[in-house]
């Protein structure tokens, strides 16, 4: 059984790829340092899964750690790499903090895999590498602007420092996949998004307003030139982005990949308002949310949603799930959580 690596494996992104991982006959060890995720989580996995993967509590700022980590599981194939600092705002007030967190941890990682006789590598990165593109769809050949955060510059120096080292070893191959907007949560109810405190994120705080723990969803800006007046983004289901990260670990151990780094845009291919985003969840819920239109967000930018026609054509993937399939099963997860409190 291929043993695989999943870094912040009880977070939001992390739990749902396990989940596809196990059920592709994966065998796989998360690392969590639970510091933005929940031990429950693991529960949540072995529900659905019927398999309780193997769970080590790890920093990965201890290098020590991440060495006696490597040390022990040396029969490694490949790490899918979660683990990361990922609030915009909190970023731009505390920039040390997700430099350190988010680029020092990355190289320690890249490190031990370069001990390894063959290693695979997936980087979890960011539409946000290409800030308010110039064309729309977003291809993997728009250029990589200057970002907007110094969580965005993390993604933008990530992806550097992974193809500067694939350049010079041989033995490792890495794909980056620039992700869109996830949203939604696993069928079953088990997993799902659990912001700690106040949700940075559109649709977790969409579900928390419809079931009372927040007042009121603020809407910023209702003055973009976009159809209704409201930013325009590419809102993924995380089933679909987590099984993406399956096809493109296969793509890698099965070295079908073109030279040994390669970036891929996960998305739907179309753009959804944050109005329309309200109102499906309305149309799917039932409930009406109390939401109000507020000023324009500082470091918002107006439109971004992928071409996944490089996705769609070389690793044979596409979305299957709807924005009201992401709208059901997100508010069948909050309702879920609340329930358990």
């Amino acid at each position: 059984m291929v043993k695989i690596l999943v870094t912040g494996g009880l977070g939001f992104i992390g739990s749902h790829t396990v989940v596809e991982l196990q059920n592709e006959g994966y065998e796989v060890v998360i690392i969590d340092d639970l510091s933005n995720s929940s031990i429950k989580v693991l529960d949540g996995i072995s529900t659905i899964t019927g398999k309780t993967p193997i769970f080590e509590k790890l920093d990965l700022k201890d290098k020590a750690g991440v060495e006696a980590f490597f040390a022990k599981h040396s029969d490694i194939k490949g790490v899918i790499h979660f683990a990361a600092s990922k609030a915009v705002g909190e970023s731009v007030q505390e920039p040390l903090l997700y430099y350190e967190n988010n680029l020092a941890t990355l190289v320690y990682v890249l490190k031990e895999l370069k001990k390894l006789p063959e290693a695979s590598f997936i980087f979890s990165s960011s539409c946000t590498v290409y800030g308010q593109a110039d064309e729309l769809p977003i291809t993997e050949s728009a250029p990589v602007k200057q970002a907007e955060s110094p969580y965005g510059n993390t993604k933008q120096i990530g992806e550097e420092i992974i193809r500067d080292t694939c350049r010079v070893t041989p033995n490792l191959k890495a794909i980056a996949l620039r992700y869109f907007n996830p949203v939604g949560a696993h069928e079953s109810g088990n997993i799902g998004e659990l912001p700690i405190g106040v949700p940075q994120n559109l649709v977790p705080f969409i579900t928390q307003t419809a079931i009372g723990l927040r007042k009121q969803l603020s809407v910023f800006g209702d003055d973009y030139p976009t159809t209704d007046g409201t930013c325009i983004r590419d809102y993924i289901h995380v089933v679909d982005l987590a099984k993406a990260h399956v096809v493109a670990l296969e793509r890698l151990l099965k070295n079908k990949n073109k030279g040994n780094y390669e970036t891929f845009n996960l998305g739907t291919g179309t753009g959804s308002s944050v109005l329309e985003v309200v109102k499906a969840f309305e149309r799917v819920s039932g409930e009406k949310l109390n939401y109000k239109i507020v000023g324009r967000r500082e470091g918002d930018i107006i439109s971004a949603y992928a071409d996944t026609r490089k996705a769609n054509n070389e690793l044979g993937w596409k979305t299957k799930l709807t924005l009201d399939d992401a709208m059901r099963s997100a508010w069948k997860w909050e309702q879920k959580v609340r329930a358990s409190e």
